[in-house]
């Protein structure tokens, strides 16, 4: 079984975070990484989206294929940020589309913190947005402890 490549794109708002939700969930197979539970996998690539309206993403999907991956997730951050990011359906379009890559919305839980206040907003009623959080919503119990 050949191993499975995964680069990560984070909102650039968060742009000094260490990874360390993405990284464990990766390790913990939680979260949109529930999907590789059963594969051989790694992180081979994590950036930034380069900030609004997002310029690496015209790019760096081809610099990760070059280093072998083969599936991009945009990190949860661009599903929880406030707002979400409002390029995202156009990200999920854009990059298989121009590589030719599966693209996967989601890395770690969402946090329970940022659930409940979309929640009271009603941040995520649309069928889009339903279908994007939907590999990282998990039960409360696990998004307690992605808090």
């Amino acid at each position: 079984m050949e191993k499975k490549r995964i680069g990560i794109i984070i909102c650039d708002r968060y742009h000094t975070c260490a990874g360390g939700k993405c990284f464990r969930s990766f390790r913990n197979r939680e979260g949109a990484f529930d999907r590789y539970r059963d594969e051989d996998a790694e992180i081979a690539g994590f950036t930034t989206c380069g900030g609004c309206p997002g310029g690496n993403v015209e790019y760096t999907p081809e610099e990760m294929i070059k280093n072998g991956v083969s599936v991009i997730h945009l990190a949860t951050g661009l599903v929880v940020g406030y707002p979400p990011c409002p390029r995202l359906d156009y990200f999920t379009r854009f990059i298989p589309e121009k590589y030719g890559i599966e693209v996967v919305v989601g890395t770690h839980p969402i946090p329970q913190k940022y659930y409940t206040t979309h929640m009271n907003l009603g941040t995520w009623k649309g069928e889009a947005m339903q279908r994007f959080i939907k590999p990282t919503l998990a039960d409360e119990k696990m998004r307690l402890a992605y808090d």
